[in-house]
């Protein structure tokens, strides 16, 4: 017995010495927009449409859509989408759209066609309405420095890239935020290799993040629009996959404090965001939501428990040793503390409690409450895109 958990604990830290190796090797490798030579603007100067759809975010949307009224990017239009809601975000985006009309468009949605998720036909819905060379599509609670279009842009067209996602930074307020977040950046190197994301052969390498998700119209067009994506829940990694599957250019880059946001306060907060839309990451697999919590307390909480067993103290070592690593080469670029790896087993477990909070949830409802509106499971799964 003894022998074996020998064994798994080297295979793990083994493991992890393999994965932070690779990521020293390839972080450095990514763009980050922030240096000198990236402060240019896109050549041919095209057109550009943000496009931000919003359901309930009375509190946000107006420091989002000031922000984007104040990029140095001229050939630049704002289309927000006011999705269903119930509070003043309607209001306040005509309001700001009254007194910016040259810039910001506002569009409101009612009623909900069938067959569709609000957020995905709300961005579907402005995209047809926006003749423009790049689409890029974000959040309402995302903040942008006011050079973030024209260096992103730039890049993009500099490097032919149908598709490119900027890095959002995470803005933390408390510690328990930074250490649920600083695990969450950690873990995400698993899901998808980012320095190969710009490679065309690593095809399970892709990547889509809401908070900035940039198109060139015909990529956009080509993989069939959010139209594609009607019940897709985490639309962002779908549309991530579906432009990677169809060979098209993806390109990803850093840039500190271009592209901001609060995901949420606190660890309720927290949870409650990721609670929503995690066991929809796992395809609503049951199988496969529990192989992912095994894997996590494996490879994230034992080695905790390890470096208080003598037979695998130095395989626990080795394994925090390779953490640490890894929290220093994204602190740089998230400006979450190296610091924050002394939560890591916290994060994980939290992640842990929380992917099976959302299984239990959508299992017991027979579904899941999105935007306001109720999807059954059985429909999900059926309109589930492959995971990967």
């Amino acid at each position: 017995m003894i022998l074996a958990v020998k064994l798994i604990a080297w295979l793990v830290a083994l493991t992890w010495l393999w994965k932070v190796t690779a990521a020293a090797f390839g972080l450095p490798r990514i763009p980050n927009l922030l240096l000198p030579q990236h402060n240019i603007s896109p050549a041919g100067s095209p057109s550009i449409t943000v496009i931000v759809p919003a359901r309930n975010e009375a509190a946000d949307i107006a420091a989002t859509l000031h922000s984007l009224l104040a990029q140095d990017y001229p050939n630049l239009q704002i289309i927000a989408v006011d999705d269903r809601s119930t509070d003043q975000t309607g209001a306040i985006i005509d309001t700001i759209a009254g007194q910016h009309p040259d810039k910001l468009r506002a569009l409101h949605v009612t009623e909900l066609p069938p067959g569709w998720l609000g957020k995905t036909h709300a961005m579907a819905l402005a995209a047809r309405q926006a003749p423009t060379d790049y689409l890029l599509f974000t959040d309402a609670d995302v903040l942008f420095r006011s050079d973030a279009i024209r260096r992103s842009l730039a890049h993009a067209v500099a490097t032919s890239a149908d598709h490119l996602v900027i890095v959002p930074t995470p803005t933390t307020h408390r510690w328990d935020e930074a250490a649920i977040l600083g695990f969450f950046q950690i873990f995400s190197l698993w899901a998808a290799r980012p320095w190969r994301i710009s490679n065309p052969k690593a095809k399970h390498d892709a990547i889509g993040i809401g908070a900035f998700n940039l198109l060139r119209r015909e990529a956009y067009q080509q993989v069939g629009g959010f139209e594609s994506l009607r019940m897709e829940i985490i639309e962002d990694i779908g549309l991530g996959r579906r432009i990677k599957r169809a060979g098209l250019a993806q390109r990803i880059a850093f840039g500190r404090g271009l592209v901001s946001l609060h995901w949420a306060s606190g660890i309720n907060g927290l949870v409650s965001v990721m609670t929503k839309n995690l066991f929809s990451a796992f395809r609503f697999s049951i199988w496969l939501a529990l192989l992912g919590c095994l894997w996590l307390l494996v490879f994230c909480v034992a080695p905790a428990a390890g470096l208080f067993f003598t037979p695998t103290r130095t395989t626990s070592i080795f394994t925090f040793a390779a953490v640490v690593r890894a929290y220093w080469l994204m602190s740089r670029h998230s400006g979450i503390s190296t610091w924050s790896a002394l939560f890591f087993p916290f994060g994980a477990l939290v992640f842990v409690f929380t992917l099976l909070r959302s299984m239990l949830i959508s299992l017991k409802r027979g579904g899941v409450i999105w935007r306001g509106t109720f999807y059954p499971l059985a429909e999900l799964r059926k309109n589930a895109a492959p995971l990967f």
